[in-house]
């Protein structure tokens, strides 16, 4: 396994249906390999997510502000306007793109409308999906079947949670890399995302959803401080 953190580089780059356009690597970055297989995570921020391996996959993309159109697959996990940002999606999307989204978005462009807690085979990517939802609040009601993804890759599952809190969904999944939130207010804060991680007890964790909408910056290196010394923490959004 190797670890890498580079610097923000603007590049030209061409696009699957064949336009040129200005691409950001984004940063901060982890790249390790499993099999052989080369596979970079990014958090761009928030709960913007791309993983890279021999497809390009992106979960919630939001915010974004270069014309990238490098997506095979695009995931959402609901409708709230920092998860599912039309303007985005056309930034990364190209013709081959395929979009995953649940039921609440079924009247928006996709190629497949998910329904909770079941698995799913898309071409060659294998998923779960989970009941997201709040417990202690209403911002992510459960009958809206909002979702997390467990999402299998060269034999590594990774998990992004969506907005939720720790319900009996999420605790029978069994993942390898959890994306968990832990802004608080709308999801997790830190202490629930920290006691939900040290059970789950996945080989590693990347706290998401905090640092641009709710929650400090701080909160990655707070949260990091309560998970075990087994279970390794990668923080992309204000780390040290």
């Amino acid at each position: 396994m190797k670890s890498n953190s580079g610097k923000a580089v603007i590049k030209k780059k061409k696009s699957k249906d064949g336009t040129v356009h200005d691409a950001l690597l984004y940063t901060p970055f982890f790249i390790f390999f499993e099999g052989g297989i080369l596979m970079k995570i990014e958090v761009i921020h928030h709960s913007s997510i791309r993983l890279e391996a021999e497809k390009v996959i992106y979960f919630d993309p939001y915010d974004i502000k270069e014309e990238l159109h490098d997506a095979d697959y695009i995931f959402i996990t609901h409708d709230h306007y920092d998860h599912y940002d039309e303007e985005a999606i056309e930034k990364v999307k190209n013709n081959q793109t395929k979009i995953i989204v649940p039921e609440c978005l079924k009247e928006k462009k996709h190629d497949l409308v998910v329904e909770p807690d079941k698995e799913y085979q898309l071409d060659e990517l294998f998923f779960k999906t989970i009941r997201a939802y709040n417990t202690k609040a209403n911002y992510h009601p459960k009958e809206k079947k909002y979702l997390g993804y467990n999402l299998l890759l060269n034999n590594t599952y990774y998990y992004i949670m969506g907005d939720t809190n720790r319900t009996k969904e999420t605790d029978q999944v069994k993942t390898d890399i959890c994306f968990v939130p832990i802004g608080g207010t709308y999801t997790m804060d830190v202490e629930e995302a920290a006691n939900y991680i040290n059970d789950l007890n996945p080989k590693e964790v990347i706290p998401i959803h905090y640092g641009k909408i709710v929650g400090d910056e701080s909160l990655g290196e707070e949260f990091k401080k309560k998970i075990k010394d087994n279970i390794k923490v990668t923080i992309y959004i204000g780390g040290k």
